[in-house]
């Protein structure tokens, strides 16, 4: 399909300035030139041409907004001075799969002064001795080359970013630990433990206490009983001797009886 058709397509009934990304990877340029690409596209934040065998950005519109840039595996071996005056705001730049062979091409990126991420993953520049010093020092507003800065860290992608900041934030809530409150109630049922555990103990030993006098006034009643059974006792004997004793009254007056009859 051929760009311009390709264009219309990606409209989809849109007006240009309604259009903030565009892919037109795989479309085939006229002449190895844009087509049907113009300054209409004014909110474009980010255009990708990839495989489109692409030779020149001579044609391309002025696009303030643009951010990031793809044109990767197009046939572009210079010219490049026209982005910062095309796309002065540029951030992301991939021109891996080029025609760039030296350092004199890429100078002309010094002027993007917003460029943070060069891409020129398999251009004959990257064959250069020293090539990522030599980059790094020439265009020093950049930081990644290749997808690396310059300690070899991986630049990070937008999704990864996302899921960097939301692990943050679980990390954060674990560091946070219970809510606020929690700790309160804890030591709340504690403290509440402990007074059941207190009064268990305060009662076992009133128990203990009630006991111990329940059986001292049981031990107590048992001697009184005793004392109640003894008495008894002595009563009943001191009944059978005064009965002994008027039986005993009773024979000698009858023997006195009978010796006057005498």
């Amino acid at each position: 399909m051929e760009m311009k058709k390709r264009i219309n397509l990606e409209l989809r009934n849109r007006a240009p300035e309604e259009v903030t990304e565009l892919v037109l990877d795989n479309c085939l340029c006229v002449n190895g030139e844009i087509e049907g690409l113009n300054d209409t596209f004014k909110e474009l934040e980010f255009l990708s041409m990839a495989n489109v065998e692409l030779s020149s950005l001579a044609r391309l519109p002025s696009l303030n907004k643009l951010r990031k840039l793809e044109l990767s595996d197009n046939i572009i071996s210079g010219g490049l001075e026209v982005l910062a005056e095309k796309c002065p705001n540029l951030t992301y730049l991939n021109l891996s799969g080029n025609k760039i062979k030296d350092l004199s091409t890429v100078e002309a990126l010094q002027n993007l002064k917003n460029l943070k991420s060069l891409d020129l993953f398999n251009c004959e520049i990257t064959n250069l001795e020293d090539y990522r010093e030599s980059i790094f020092e020439l265009l020093q507003q950049i930081t990644y080359l290749d997808g690396f800065d310059q300690e070899d860290n991986e630049a990070p992608d937008s999704e990864e970013e996302d899921d960097e900041d939301g692990d943050d934030e679980d990390e954060e809530e674990e560091e946070a630990g219970p809510p606020e409150g929690y700790e309160e109630e804890e030591e709340e049922e504690e403290d509440e433990e402990e007074d059941e555990d207190e009064a268990g103990s305060e009662l076992g030993e009133g128990e203990e206490e009630v006991g111990l006098s329940y059986l001292m006034k049981e031990e107590i009643q048992d001697e009184e009983d005793d004392d109640d059974y003894v008495e008894e006792g002595e009563e009943e004997e001191e009944e059978e001797e005064e009965g002994l004793r008027g039986e005993k009254r009773k024979r000698d007056a009858e023997d006195d009886g009978e010796e006057e009859d005498d």
